[in-house]
């Protein structure tokens, strides 16, 4: 086999970055398109494993997350909104003490700043409704009091996240929402890997 290639697929021929040359890195580039790609397929996959977890509440986590985002779309949010609606949660399974933060991480590159901080601290204001039954402060999120997406996250809980719990409403099939994913993962938006985010 030739040095820097795997069967067919062309490999970088370094074995440290301090050997790379443009022509590596024109490679892993090239290699990478299709990668990014199929990112949605991935999110969507991840967030199918929240299918039939309950973890004790009256519905199960991928339910929780349509209700979520079919709350959100039917009260005529934007797309972008309704996505981060949808995979707010989507940290649950690698990150149930930090699930907030896994989702926004996954969506920040896709979307305003507004809507990345809406996601990664839903949890501290979602908190306001159950945080005194744990022993914790429900008044938590007063340390954001101020911040200008504030008013925004207390909303998306009130309105779409703490009702998202209902048996018996009626909510939209994930694949209402799948193009609505893969259009808002199509733009990249802030990046450090993207010289020009919006033309990505």
């Amino acid at each position: 086999m030739a040095d820097g290639e795997h069967g067919s697929e062309p490999r970088a021929k370094f074995h440290a970055m301090t050997e790379g040359t443009a022509e590596d890195w024109a490679v892993i580039g090239q290699a990478m398109a299709p990668f990014v790609k199929t990112l949605p397929d991935r999110v969507l996959a991840h967030l199918k494993m929240l299918d039939g977890d309950c973890g004790g509440f009256a519905v199960d986590r991928l339910e929780h997350s349509l209700q979520t985002a079919t709350r959100a779309f039917r009260d005529g949010r934007d797309e972008e909104y309704v996505v981060c609606a949808l995979l707010h949660d989507m940290g649950d399974i690698l990150g149930p003490r930090n699930h907030a933060d896994i989702a926004a991480a996954v969506l920040k590159p896709f979307v305003s700043e507004e809507n990345h901080w809406m996601v990664e601290q839903h949890g501290v204001f979602q908190g306001y409704y159950f945080f005194d039954y744990l022993g914790l402060d429900r008044n938590m999120r007063e340390q954001f009091r101020g911040h200008p997406a504030f008013e925004r996250t207390a909303q998306f809980c009130h309105l779409y996240d703490q009702s998202a719990f209902d048996p018996a409403y009626e909510s939209m099939p994930l694949e209402a929402f799948e193009p609505m994913v893969r259009r808002v993962f199509s733009t990249v938006k802030r990046s450090i890997y993207v010289n020009n985010p919006q033309a990505a």
